[in-house]
């Protein structure tokens, strides 16, 4: 039906346009560029886009008018978040993660198969996630499936695969959750083959044990313990990240697979990263909000609250991968929101060694790099570029299917996943008015700007009342 609308209603319309739905703005994101527009929504699905002033043929559905100072933009697809639940959901669980989406613009989140339990490194497993995230969230959801040295070999990778899941996470060292183990090299090379057969794609946690061992034993309270912040940067140096980003690439070269690098923190990486590109290698990579914003010289000695691994390195590394995301080294940005306890992320009181590893960011993601991204002079666009349809393709969900409509653009025949924003609205975070489980940020007390004043998911208004979304599976 969306493809037929598509062919009597392409181009700039006016006169009666078909839609449930319908919202207008000034400045509405068609096709990389901004334009005055009407988007008009059946069943879900942009069915037309027309002018400012379109007619709607069935009048009586919602119909919104943007004020002047928000544009309507497409949903941010959040490609890597811990919701936690089941096992871990005082620390997080799909409710309170998915509502935390939507008021952050996110209209889409893929869930990390840690730090849940059981991690979902089996079939049986993914269905465990998948009845609990079904009556409760508000926003889509799809599932990464976990490569873990028990299930190589076994059958589950391509079971999990066939299941729906969007690929397969490794970590290269210790994850710091007992029942997720790490791959060896040797076992990362085996989940590659094993992944290449079907093309399934391996996302990697990139940190070298040896050389995270290397580093402790130069530290004089051992393996990031203390609350010294720069004993904890010196004990995860730039030189783990690229080690093992080397074994991943070599691995690609091996077996010709797909390979996506989270979380990248270090830009001494970013030479190897190039050079794997332009040698045609399938490797794509990520970075984060918390990289990009903050920088080790502002964090305060004892301020858990902003431990990650790997950690948030200095001004000059951060402006690297400012550089980096600006000329595409960088494919893609995503929250790696991964939540806590108080009590975790404070234990040992300031003790980086005894804290919790993990920025809870989901909310203000998408902010916090339009923030960073304006103060450079990059337009808007370019961040819906890296957060929404960079990652909607990286997962497979930009191409879209007749079950599954395309993700991370405004298009007709696209998902009606749209946000009302205004992105010169200034805000100061108050971690206990955020819509995640526990009151703990990295980004409290942030200068930001820009506001989300409305998401709609599927076409779907989302408030406190708002049906169960999706469960999404690969394409």
């Amino acid at each position: 039906m969306a493809d037929a609308v598509a062919d009597d209603l392409a181009g700039d319309l006016a006169g009666d346009l078909v839609g449930d739905l319908v919202v207008r703005a000034e400045r509405v994101l068609v096709d990389g560029a901004w334009r005055a527009a009407s988007v008009h929504v059946r069943d879900g699905v942009v069915v037309a886009i027309g002018s400012l002033d379109a007619v709607a043929a069935r009048p009586g559905g919602p119909d919104v008018t943007l004020p002047a100072d928000q544009v309507l933009m497409p949903g941010v697809v959040d490609s890597h978040v811990h919701v936690n639940e089941p096992g871990r959901t005082e620390w997080e669980g799909f409710a309170s993660a998915t509502r935390a989406a939507a008021a952050g613009g996110v209209t889409t989140i893929v869930d990390m198969p840690l730090n849940s339990v059981p991690p979902t490194t089996t079939v049986a497993a993914l269905q465990l996630k998948r009845a609990s995230a079904a009556p409760q969230s508000v926003v889509d959801v799809g599932f990464w499936g976990g490569a873990v040295p028990g299930n190589l070999g076994t059958g589950d990778l391509r079971a999990l695969h066939d299941a729906g899941v969007f690929g397969f996470k490794a970590f290269l060292s210790p994850s710091g959750v007992d029942e997720f183990p790490h791959l060896t090299t040797e076992q990362l090379h085996a989940a590659a083959r094993e992944l290449a057969a079907f093309d399934g794609l391996l996302i990697v946690h990139a940190e070298d044990p040896g050389e995270l061992d290397a580093a402790a034993a130069g530290l004089p309270e051992g393996p990031a313990g203390g609350a010294v912040y720069d004993d904890f940067v010196r004990s995860r140096p730039e030189v783990v990240e690229t080690t093992a980003i080397e074994h991943v690439v070599e691995a690609l070269r091996e077996t010709g697979g797909r390979a996506h690098v989270l979380h990248l923190s270090s830009a001494g990486a970013l030479d190897t990263i190039r050079a794997a590109k332009a040698e045609g290698l399938r490797l794509t990579v990520e970075t984060c909000p918390h990289y990009l914003t903050f920088d080790a010289g502002s964090i305060a000695d004892g301020a858990t609250q902003f431990k990650c691994c790997p950690p948030i390195r200095d001004e000059a590394n951060r402006e690297l991968l400012w550089a980096a995301l600006v000329d595409g080294t960088i494919d893609v940005v995503a929250s790696d929101h991964s939540p806590s306890t108080p009590e975790l992320k404070f234990a040992g009181d300031g003790d980086f060694g005894l804290a919790w590893g993990g920025i809870a960011g989901l909310e203000l993601s998408f902010r916090a790099v339009w923030s960073g991204a304006r103060a450079r002079g990059v337009p808007l666009e370019r961040v819906l570029g890296w957060m929404s349809s960079g990652t909607a393709d990286l997962v497979g969900l930009g191409r879209g299917s007749a079950a599954s409509p395309a993700k991370g653009r405004i298009a007709v025949g696209a998902a009606a996943d749209l946000v009302a924003f205004a992105p010169e609205e200034p805000f100061t975070v108050d971690v206990t008015a955020l819509a995640h489980r526990n009151p703990v940020s990295a980004f409290d007390g942030a200068e930001l700007v820009g506001l989300v004043a409305a998401t709609w998911v599927g076409g779907v208004r989302v408030t406190d009342a708002a049906p169960p979304a999706r469960l999404l599976t690969r394409p």
